[in-house]
């Protein structure tokens, strides 16, 4: 099977201090991992380096066998990323993003497709509004929407659930595992593991900038079973190793 993300011997410093200290991992294609760990262990950094929004120090980077640096267009092509504390265009309406993003992405059918994706998000009532009239939470959908509009090959997570309300993020979830079931590969950063649970099915837990344990995540609750102990405070022991 191919290996949509590919990552070896990766590392980036900021002003000299290591974010991330030579990680390796990959992700097959129609896979889904959540990055888990503390603020200050390289999740974001990860991400945005899977981007192509940040270059590493050393290390080979693949997504859909292209890199992100040196085969941009291809590469971007195949991903869907949502940052943390993500913000549309505030100055457009919530359409006018949709459309912008599916222009950029050569979709065919415009309104259709944008009309779709107001659909499955349930924010055809706010789509003439302009974003930065919106709540938090409707500016996340909107980000939602916007990242995942062109049904991505690769969809990158930073904390998706941010904002949500309850009904919010169960639909979300769904729509994230949908994807999923589809063939699209599924990387996720968070701190709640309860999240990572239900959006995907492997697990690394970074602390500092290395990868401490890799795995299922049906390995981390079967040992958390074995010892007695929760799935949270088995992920705490991980770290302090």
């Amino acid at each position: 099977m191919m290996d949509c993300v590919y990552v070896d011997n990766l590392t980036r410093t900021f002003n000299g201090i290591y974010a991330l200290r030579g990680i390796s991992f990959k992700v097959d294609c129609g896979g889904s991992i959540a990055l888990i760990g503390p603020n200050g262990a390289g999740k974001t950094t990860t991400l945005r380096i899977l981007a192509g929004l940040l270059r590493p120090d050393s290390g080979v980077v693949r997504i859909c066998g292209y890199d992100p640096f040196n085969e941009a267009d291809r590469a971007k092509a195949c991903i869907g990323y949502l940052p943390e504390d993500a913000v549309p265009f505030l100055n457009l309406t919530v359409r006018e993003n949709l459309e912008y993003v599916a222009i950029l992405r050569r979709l065919g059918d415009v309104r259709g497709v944008v009309n779709e994706i107001l659909r499955l998000l349930d924010i055809e009532d706010i789509a003439n509004k302009v974003v930065a009239s919106l709540s938090r939470g409707n500016r996340q959908r909107v980000a939602i929407a916007m990242a995942i509009i062109h049904k991505p090959k690769v969809l990158l997570l930073d904390e998706p659930l941010n904002y949500l309300d309850i009904p919010t993020q169960e639909r979300v979830i769904e729509i994230f595992r949908d994807l999923n079931r589809a063939g699209t590969t599924i990387i996720v950063s968070t701190h709640i593991m309860s999240i990572a649970e239900r959006i995907a099915r492997d697990a690394l837990i970074m602390n500092k900038g290395s990868i401490v344990w890799r795995g299922s995540i049906n390995e981390l609750n079967s040992i958390a079973k074995s010892s007695g102990k929760t799935i949270e405070e088995v992920i705490v022991k991980l770290l302090e190793n």
